[in-house]
């Protein structure tokens, strides 16, 4: 298993166009990636509602885990997405 804290980037939070940023990424993975809160049951990162529900404020460290070929990489990925502030247009 893989597994990476990372903080959240943007300045909303894990809400609206970040969390559909980040669903959409883990979508392509080719591992199942599952976030969390401290404290909190780990989620699957695919599911847009999940996601939402964690409620994630900007600041906060998360923790991405996944296991399989292609963990590394996909755990990677996602929390490079997740550092950045995804409210700015690319």
């Amino acid at each position: 298993m893989h597994q990476q804290t990372v903080v959240i980037g943007s300045r909303s939070g894990l809400h609206a166009r970040p969390a559909s940023l980040f669903v959409k990424a883990a979508a392509r993975q080719p591992v199942k990636v599952t976030i969390a809160r401290e404290g909190r049951d780990p989620v699957d990162a695919r599911s847009m509602l999940a996601v939402l529900a964690l409620a994630a404020p900007y600041g906060e460290p998360v923790v991405l885990s996944a296991e399989g070929d292609g963990a590394r990489a996909a755990v990677e990925e996602l929390a490079e997405l997740l550092a950045r502030d995804l409210d700015i247009a690319a």
